[in-house]
């Protein structure tokens, strides 16, 4: 368990924190632990339609057609080529800024009315300038409605296990006019200087542990029933918001003052980050499962 005793629980993180390997992309470690704990909650049925959907993808983006290897789909996908990346990379985040809170300004595009007007088109050909708020909609929309076309129910589910995942990274969805951290430059005890948008992508998420099914596993032993039944609930934007609040209470609040340029992280604050990266990535795999639960059609 992560947390036995708050003092023990800051003895095992900050070593963690010093004595980890350097950490390789968040878009797989990560998304594989999410989706890892969202098997966990499938429903026998929905998980054998997950799983025979899956295999029906010859992209050869990701190692294997399981959960667990899909969720780190959207990412390669984005990345293939520079066609892709330009209509898609939007998809992956809403810049819900710290000091004016807006989603409106955050996503353009979306309206009060998004999760019912009728979609004109295949949602993975929509605008580039969608935010993932709506594509989670759009998606979740697709893949519960019987006349969606198998090919684009499998876009629908690729982009879902990975999206779901990126709404609960805090500087997917908070951002201080710096790039949702891309602008900040950190560095924690024995770890590289490097952005703080890399360190809540990538370095607390490598802190949990190096297997991602055996971290899912430790997580899950932390979800509660009552975790599970208030997880479960919301939209998309209710998550993003969600998200938002933990962004600008812990990433960004958090922060001491930069010197030279640079942001010195102290033991405090990466045991409050990793203390975050752990729940969110518990909701994100409760709230994934909820929605292919409630969304996956024979």
């Amino acid at each position: 368990m992560f947390r036995p005793t708050r003092a023990a629980a800051f003895l095992v993180f900050v070593a963690a924190m010093l004595g980890a390997p350097s950490a390789h992309a968040f878009g797989d470690k990560g998304h594989e632990i999410i989706a890892a704990i969202a098997e966990r909650y499938l429903r026998p049925e929905v998980r054998t339609r997950v799983f025979a959907l899956l295999a029906s993808d010859n992209s050869r983006l990701t190692t294997a057609t399981d959960i667990v290897s899909e969720a780190t789909w959207a990412d390669h996908y984005r990345d293939s080529n520079p066609q892709r990346k330009q209509q898609t990379r939007h998809w992956h985040f809403v810049d819900i800024q710290i000091k004016a809170p807006s989603i409106s300004a955050a996503c353009p595009r979306h309206s009060a009315s998004t999760a019912t007007a009728p979609i004109a088109a295949a949602a993975s050909n929509g605008p580039e300038q969608d935010c993932i708020i709506d594509k989670i909609t759009q998606f979740e929309r697709e893949l519960a409605s019987p006349t969606t076309s198998r090919p684009e129910r499998l876009l629908a589910l690729q982009f879902l296990l990975h999206f779901v995942g990126d709404v609960h990274q805090p500087l997917h969805a908070g951002d201080d006019h710096d790039h949702g951290g891309n602008d900040k430059v950190v560095r924690a005890p024995g770890k590289p200087t490097a952005a703080l948008h890399h360190y809540w992508d990538t370095v607390f998420v490598e802190s949990l542990g190096r297997d991602p099914r055996t971290v899912a596993q430790l997580l899950i032993a932390d979800i509660t029933p009552r975790d599970r039944g208030t997880w479960s609930q919301g939209t998309a934007a209710d998550w993003a918001l969600d998200t938002f609040q933990s962004a600008r209470d812990v990433a960004y609040r958090r922060l001491p003052v930069a010197k030279q340029g640079v942001y010195n992280l102290d033991a405090s604050y990466v045991f409050a980050a990793t203390q975050l990266t752990s729940r969110q990535l518990r909701k994100a795999g409760v709230r994934l499962a909820a929605l292919l639960n409630r969304s996956v059609s024979p």
